[in-house]
């Protein structure tokens, strides 16, 4: 395992870092759940990420019971807020000073732990006043509560404002939890060059763009049975995007260029990410502890300029980089 600064800060996090949306407490059943995150520590994983609503706040629950054996100082745990937990009440949601204080006192009783390494916006609320969301942040950091704050899916004008705020208030913002893969670019044009002048990192998630990039997904035929494209818990919706038979054509033609790198399609996508010198880390996730194994081969990895341009090549027009994307994308209302 490789290990890198987030951000301008001495916080030092692996590479490769466990994420279990979409998984724990939901997809996967917890003895397996933790199964996964054992493979990921074997592998000298350190760096876990998750957020209160992911299976509406039981995912917290099973990642802190896998982790509670551990050395806690060994461990980086970072945990959101933002989207609806619990019953869905009218404070339930959003970024106020009385919803950031409630959740992160829920996450950290959940999550069996004193404090999380790393609070993070897991989106922008256009309904709460930006300096009342970063004074309960930094209220947070004060009471040993989190060592540090980040943001995530923010444009590259929040960024700028929030760390604005932060410096005033006496805390660190220094990372960003923003979509990106070689079919999803749409960070590279402002937001990646407003933190590299911030000193704030990238924690990039679905770097094989909902296992598309892994290559299983044929053009003119059904997905796999058991994938994510079948999951009709949540997975399928993030990624139809993706399955249009011009992107699986495209993908098809990076097959040969993960030969010649000696690595897998789903090594090479997150090798891929890697490359860009913002990005501290890339979450992967897993429904088996022998997919962990795989994915800790992109560590270290160093793709040649040529091949990187050959990726261009292959992937063409269809890779979207609309940086409009990320506050297109983004919630305008808090979800009730």
């Amino acid at each position: 395992m490789h290990y890198r600064y987030l951000g301008n800060s001495g916080l030092k996090i692996s590479e490769i870092t466990y994420g279990n949306w979409l998984t724990h407490g939901s997809q996967v059943e917890n003895e397996v759940a933790k199964q996964c995150v054992r493979a990921a520590l074997d592998a000298g994983i350190s760096t876990f990420d998750t957020a209160d609503v992911y299976a509406n706040t039981a995912a917290e629950t099973v990642l802190g019971e896998a982790l509670k054996s551990e050395r806690r100082e060994s461990l980086e745990i970072f945990t959101k807020v933002y989207w609806p937990t619990g019953p869905g009440g009218k404070n339930d949601t959003g970024l106020s000073r009385k919803h950031i204080m409630e959740s992160i006192n829920g996450s950290l009783r959940r999550l069996q732990t004193d404090y999380v390494d790393l609070y993070q916006a897991h989106r922008y609320d256009t309904e709460t006043p930006l300096e009342e969301t970063m004074q309960a942040f930094a209220d947070i950091v004060r009471h040993g509560k989190a060592l540090y704050i980040g943001v995530s899916e923010w444009t590259a004008e929040q960024i700028h404002e929030g760390v604005r705020l932060s410096k005033e208030l006496g805390f660190s913002l220094i990372s960003s939890q923003p979509q990106y893969s070689m079919l999803w670019r749409v960070i590279e044009d402002e937001v990646v060059p407003a933190c590299e002048e911030l000193g704030v990192s990238q924690i990039v998630w679905s770097p094989v763009a909902q296992g598309v990039l892994t290559g299983k997904y044929l053009p003119g035929q059904p997905p796999p049975a058991g994938s994510r494209a079948t999951d009709e818990k949540g997975g399928a919706d993030f990624v139809k995007r993706f399955l249009r038979d011009d992107v699986l054509e495209r993908v098809q033609a990076l097959r040969p260029v993960a030969d010649e790198a000696g690595l897998t399609m789903a090594q090479l996508g997150v090798a891929w990410v890697l490359q860009n010198p913002n990005v501290a880390a890339a979450l992967v996730g897993a429904s088996r502890p022998e997919q962990v194994a795989e994915n800790v081969k992109a560590a270290g990895v160093t793709l040649a300029p040529e091949l990187m341009a050959r990726i261009d090549e292959a992937l063409g027009d269809i890779v979207m980089r609309d940086p409009s994307k990320t506050e297109e994308l983004a919630p305008h209302r808090r979800a009730a």
